[in-house]
């Protein structure tokens, strides 16, 4: 069975797509972006300012899921331009402590004026799933 996770704080429609889909024990993210929640517009800014605003929009997908960056298992990576790397990597790292997640980091033609992407996979933690399922007995 999946479920549709939502940003917590998004009101602007973006597209035909969910936040993330919770299927079993994992959690899919799709790409998020430097985006105003609540209007749809691009934030531009720095590599640095859009990756750290795109990973709190993950951060807080994550966390509707009773997930973290902890359970970030993989992340699909777009870079408008790729001489953006290393100033991308390092605002990127200070996400995640211990095990890094496996990661793809390719130049896209982003729209908009986005200079970042980012998708991904975390493998939902088990009391997270027994909330969920406390929760969906309860509504019945």
């Amino acid at each position: 069975m999946k479920s549709e996770i939502k940003h917590p704080e998004k009101l602007a429609s973006t597209g035909a797509y969910s936040a993330a889909i919770r299927c079993g024990g994992w959690l899919f993210v799709s790409g998020q972006g430097p985006l105003d929640m609540k209007t749809g517009r691009v934030q531009p800014g720095t590599i640095e300012e859009e990756t750290r605003l795109t990973m709190n929009h993950i951060g807080k997908i994550l966390a509707a899921a009773g997930c973290s960056f902890r359970d970030v298992v993989r992340c699909g990576c777009h870079l408008a331009d790729i001489k953006d790397f290393d100033r991308f990597n390092q605002a990127y790292a200070t996400f995640f402590e211990g095990t890094l997640p496996a990661r793809t980091t390719v130049q896209s033609g982003l729209g908009d004026g986005i200079k970042v992407e980012i998708d991904c996979i975390a493998r939902v933690p088990r009391a997270a799933k027994r909330r969920t399922v406390k929760a969906g007995r309860r509504r019945r």
